[in-house]
């Protein structure tokens, strides 16, 4: 029977010895760790690299894991994070969670309690992960109106008037979508792939494409030509439920 897959965590501390420490009894756990002593080349790692989660402490000497973990998350770059702090002031620890960090310890601890907290956080991690179905969509999403059928992200369907439902895949779901939260508004290829995909994935246009051909015959299969979608050459895309917005010949949204 294979293992379970080792839990990958990077380490960003710059108390070198309690850092070798930390990376010990992690490791003594079954966990893998990649050990940092400042901010920026945990930064530049992160940017390319998963991890299941990130340690990061407070107080580093280039810029706090706060700065930190705002500028992965500018990027794109969402990870579950345990914050460590050697300050017990509340606020300082609230900040943390504030900023969308999973929990946070005081330093000093115990490497048993450190463990756990880490273990709980993967835990709950995993099940936000089986929720989500693309970047921008989860299953437990509200159905929404789109080209005269209602797409459906519980069921993964999309609903047609003529009473039948059909299966989508999850990424043309998340396509969709996205052209639905932005209705009126051009969205670029590239903000779709980055909203769809993950800012940093490297999908062509003509692999987007495809997608459209599929979800186009879809509809076509039920009698619809999707009224309201628009394909801009060498821009983007438009869904316009409502009819509102005027295109320049260059593809631009008039203003």
């Amino acid at each position: 029977m294979p293992a379970d897959p080792q839990p990958f965590i990077v380490l960003v501390e710059d108390e070198e010895h309690l850092a070798k420490l930390i990376t010990l009894h992690l490791e003594e756990a079954g966990m893998k760790v990649q050990a940092y002593l400042s901010a920026a080349p945990a930064r530049q790692f992160l940017l390319k690299n998963f991890a299941n989660l990130l340690l990061l402490d407070v107080n580093l000497p280039d810029q706090s894991g706060f700065e930190l973990f705002e500028a992965l998350q500018r990027e794109g770059r969402n990870f579950p994070a345990i914050f460590v702090t050697g300050n017990t002031h509340e606020l300082s620890k609230l900040k943390g969670l504030q900023l969308g960090g999973d929990d946070y310890i005081t330093k000093p601890f115990s490497y048993a309690e450190l463990v756990a907290r880490i273990r709980t956080v993967l835990r709950r991690a995993e099940g936000r992960a089986d929720l989500k179905v693309t970047e921008n969509v989860r299953v437990a999403d509200q159905s929404f109106a789109f080209c005269g059928a209602r797409v459906v992200p519980r069921r993964m369907e999309v609903e047609f008037s003529d009473g039948r439902a059909e299966r989508i895949g999850r990424k043309a779901l998340g396509i969709l979508a996205c052209l639905q939260a932005n209705g009126g508004t051009i969205v670029t290829r590239k903000t779709l792939i980055h909203a769809v995909w993950g800012k940093h994935a490297d999908v062509t246009s003509r692999s987007l494409d495809q997608y459209f051909v599929k979800v186009r015959d879809l509809y076509r299969r039920h009698g619809l030509e999707m009224p309201g979608f628009t394909t801009l050459h060498g821009v983007g895309y438009l869904y316009d439920p409502n009819g509102t917005a005027k295109i320049e010949a260059d593809g631009r949204k008039a203003g």
